[in-house]
């Protein structure tokens, strides 16, 4: 008698259909997503002056200013400490807020403590800053500004100073019956011999060849002379 075999039919499995799964980011723990940076930078402007009765040559500070990446670049040359100037008085009335003016060194934008601070205050207003590469000096960073309100507070208080001197000098010379101004050309007696001479009839040109001065100089004694003594 032989053994009864069980036969187990299985059906043929079914392929499973795919699930999409969204895409996941790759964050690290604790790191905030980077946020577009729509900040601008600032526009750099060059200023760079020589003075023409020394022969100085413009080409080092517009080096200097090009590798710090300065975009425009105002050249200047003058003759010697003069006050007029028209390239810096351009580029000032051009200033934006946002731009940075850049010089190779203070004394190329003014030789004067007292003309400086009132550049810098025209550039302040315009909402601009201002760097010097040699003295490292740069407004746009809190300390320097600063440093640079500091040095006008000095400033101010030296020319106080200066003015508070001027005033106790002047004093103490009232006090000892002393006049400032230029000193008188004539002594009392020059005078009333000057005088003499032009009641005399003589030319006040002759008079002033005597006393080696201009014939003006003659004619305004001459007039003081004459409204004292209708005075």
């Amino acid at each position: 008698m032989g053994r009864a075999q069980t036969i187990v039919c299985t059906a043929p499995a079914q392929p499973q259909a795919k699930q999409s799964v969204a895409p996941r980011k790759n964050r690290l723990p604790n790191k905030p997503e980077k946020q577009p940076n729509n900040a601008t930078e600032p526009v750099l402007i060059g200023y760079a002056r020589v003075s023409r009765a020394e022969g100085q040559d413009l080409k080092p500070q517009v080096s200097a200013l090009e590798a710090v990446g300065c975009r425009r670049i105002h050249e200047a040359r003058a003759f010697g400490d003069r006050w007029d100037r028209p390239e810096l008085t351009r580029l000032l009335a051009r200033l934006e807020r946002g731009d940075v003016l850049v010089v190779w060194k203070l004394d190329r934008l003014s030789r004067s403590l007292k003309d400086l601070l009132l550049i810098l205050e025209r550039i302040s207003a315009a909402g601009s800053g201002f760097r010097s590469l040699t003295e490292s000096i740069d407004t746009t960073v809190p300390a320097e500004r600063i440093m640079m309100q500091m040095l006008g507070a000095f400033a101010e208080y030296e020319r106080e100073m200066m003015k508070e001197r001027t005033q106790a000098g002047l004093k103490a010379a009232r006090a000892e019956s002393r006049h400032g101004g230029r000193r008188p050309k004539f002594t009392p007696a020059q005078r009333v011999e000057i005088l003499s001479m032009l009641a005399a009839g003589r030319p006040a040109a002759e008079v002033a060849r005597l006393f080696q001065v201009h014939p003006a100089t003659i004619s305004r004694l001459n007039a003081a002379s004459r409204q004292t003594e209708v005075a």
